[in-house]
C-alpha cells in the first residue's frame, strides 16, 4: 500500500498545471466576471457597499464577492474583484460610474492632458486597498483554488482615458494615436509602467497568476497591433517574470483574429485567452500549439442555456483536449445570465468524456 502524502505536501492546483503546459483529462475552469451582477449574493453585497467603486475599495467586501462564486460553484480559480479603470484613477484621472451606462473618466487628448497625470510610482496610495483584498483572499481561498490578479492592457486602458468612456470603435484613441503620436506613446508608456508596478504588488500580496485584459485589441490592425497590443504585453510580461520568476501570465488580446497566432510566443505569456469570434478548432490548430489556451464558450449560453449550452461546451472541451487548456467563456458573463446555466456548464465540463 503506498504511503500517504505528508500533510505538508503542496496542493497541485489544476490551473497552475495547465499554465505549466500539462494536458489534463478534465480542464480546470473559471469564468470571466464570475463575481458579478448575475448573482443575487453579489447584488446584496454591492448594495451594502453603496456603489461600485466603494465595493472595489473595500477589501473585506471585495474579498467577499470574489469568494461568492467559489462557494457556490467550486471554480478552480478566483479572480480578484476590482476594475481595470482603477489604474487611471490612481494616475490622477477622475472616475465615476453612471448607473445603467458604465464608467466615465476625465479625458486626455494632447500633451497637456498627459502632463497632468501622476507618475507611475504614485499609484500605490490609491490602490493599497486592492492589495489588501489580495492578502485576504490568499488567506481565505480553499487550498486547491488559484488566485488570479489582473489589470487592463495599456491600449484598452488608454481608450477609456482618451474618450472618457467606452466607445464602439475606439475612435478617439485612434485619432490621438494618429494626430498626437508623441503624447499617445507617452500615455501608453505611463500606463505600461503603472501596470507593471500594480501587478507586481498584487503578486507580492499573494496573486499566483496575473491576467492582462486587452478588451479592445481587435481594433488595432497591422503594425499598430504589434506596437500597442503585442509589445506592451511583452514588456509587462518580461518585467513581471524578471521580478517574480515563475509567475504565470495570461494574455487576452480580445478579437485579435489572426493576431492570436504566435501571440504567446512573442510576448512570453504562458497562456493566450481567446474570445468566441474564432472557433475552438481553429484555435487548437493555430494557437494551442504554442502552449496553454483559455476559452472560449460564448457568454450568451449563460443566458439561453439548454442543449445548445451542453453541445457547445462539449465542443470546446473536445477541441482542446489534446493540449493544455483552461475552460472559460470567450468574454465576461453578463448580468442577465441564469446562475443555473453556469452550474450546467461546469457539470458538463467536469463530466465530459470523449
Amino acid at each position: 500500500m503506498p504511503a500517504a502524502a505528508p500533510a505538508s505536501a503542496p496542493v497541485q492546483k489544476t490551473i497552475l498545471r495547465a499554465l505549466a503546459g500539462e494536458t489534463l483529462a478534465t480542464p480546470p475552469i473559471w469564468m470571466m466576471r464570475q463575481a458579478g451582477r448575475y448573482l443575487p449574493e453579489y447584488r446584496a453585497t454591492r448594495a451594502q457597499a453603496g456603489d461600485f467603486l466603494s465595493l472595489c475599495y473595500n477589501p473585506e467586501l471585495a474579498a467577499e464577492v470574489t469568494l461568492q462564486p467559489i462557494r457556490r460553484y467550486g471554480f478552480d480559480a478566483a479572480i480578484l474583484f476590482a476594475d481595470i479603470l482603477l489604474v487611471p484613477q490612481a494616475l490622477g484621472a477622475d472616475l465615476w460610474f453612471v448607473t445603467g451606462e458604465g464608467p466615465r473618466l476625465s479625458t486626455i487628448s494632447d500633451q497637456s492632458g498627459f502632463d497632468a497625470l501622476k507618475p507611475a510610482s504614485a499609484i500605490h496610495d490609491t490602490l493599497s486597498p486592492i492589495y489588501e483584498t489580495v492578502k485576504i483572499l490568499s488567506r481565505e481561498l480553499p487550498a486547491e483554488t488559484t488566485l488570479i490578479g489582473f489589470a487592463g492592457a495599456p491600449w484598452t486602458v488608454a481608450t477609456y482615458m482618451i474618450a472618457g468612456r467606452g466607445t464602439p470603435d475606439q475612435g478617439p484613441a485612434h485619432a490621438m494615436r494618429e494626430g498626437a503620436p508623441e503624447a499617445f506613446d507617452a500615455l501608453i508608456a505611463r500606463i505600461t509602467e503603472a501596470t507593471i508596478d500594480y501587478l507586481s504588488m498584487q503578486i507580492e500580496a499573494g496573486a499566483e497568476v496575473v491576467k492582462i485584459f486587452d478588451s479592445w485589441a481587435g481594433s488595432l490592425k497591422g503594425d499598430a497591433f504589434r506596437r500597442y497590443a503585442l509589445e506592451p504585453a511583452r514588456e509587462i510580461t518580461a518585467a513581471l517574470k524578471a521580478r517574480h520568476p515563475g509567475i504565470p501570465v495570461i494574455a487576452f488580446p480580445r478579437e485579435a483574429g489572426e493576431g492570436y497566432i504566435g501571440f504567446g510566443r512573442a510576448t512570453g505569456a504562458d497562456c493566450v485567452a481567446i474570445d468566441n469570434s474564432v472557433s475552438p478548432e481553429w484555435a487548437a490548430e493555430h494557437v494551442q500549439k504554442d502552449g496553454c489556451v483559455q476559452g472560449n464558450l460564448a457568454s450568451s449560453h449563460m443566458v439561453t442555456g439548454g442543449q445548445a449550452l451542453v453541445d457547445d461546451t462539449q465542443r470546446v472541451v473536445r477541441a482542446f483536449h489534446k493540449g493544455p487548456h483552461i475552460f472559460n467563456l470567450g468574454h465576461g458573463i453578463t448580468p442577465d445570465a441564469d446562475p443555473e446555466n453556469v452550474a450546467l456548464m461546469i457539470e458538463t465540463v467536469r463530466n465530459f468524456r470523449d
